[in-house]
């Protein structure tokens, strides 16, 4: 029993120890997506209960993070995210970050704790995240206009770097 703890427990130890300092030192800017597949559409609520449906933001770029408040990366990033709202809230990009299960009191406490005003849309059941080709958290694609995924990052990013905001507002206006 005490194995089977452990190994996840050095896992996140190695990812924090391998992949923060690399992306401390390099930009990590979007991988574009060639193909553009359609972005799978979903229906879900956010923390106050408003449901987000991503087809209703048609003719907007919209980000789409997938995280969780146990995922090390996830927290890391987060902050970075809110920073990024700042800049392109009331502009034709949209945010969400959808929590893959877990229970809203946790949801709320880190929300409260960060500080985030973007919309955080609940993923209880997964069923979202199962729609999205996803290896891991966090995952998130953007969304052009026209409904189909145009960029894509796996891992954490600092999302107000003024260049990966480039890639983003460039899939607004191509």
């Amino acid at each position: 029993m005490l194995r089977s703890r452990s190994t996840p427990f050095l896992a996140v130890v190695m990812v924090l120890i391998v992949v923060l300092p690399a992306a401390a030192k390099k930009p990590n800017l979007l991988t574009p997506v060639t193909e553009r597949p359609p972005a799978p559409d979903f229906v879900l609520a956010d923390l106050d209960g408003v449901e987000h449906r991503l087809a209703d933001y048609r003719g907007r770029v919209v980000i789409v993070n997938f995280w969780a408040t146990w995922c090390p990366p996830c927290r890391y990033e987060i902050p970075s995210m809110s920073r990024a709202w700042k800049q392109i809230e009331g502009t034709d990009v949209v945010m969400f970050a959808i929590h893959i299960g877990g229970d809203e009191d946790g949801v709320w406490q880190f929300i409260g704790d960060m500080d985030i005003e973007f919309p955080v849309l609940m993923d209880i059941e997964s069923k979202v995240a199962d729609a999205y080709p996803m290896p891991g958290l966090p995952t998130t694609f953007v969304v052009g206009p026209a409904g189909r995924i145009g960029l894509r990052a796996i891992g954490g990013r600092e999302w107000d770097d003024p260049k990966l905001l480039e890639q983003i507002r460039a899939l607004a206006n191509p």
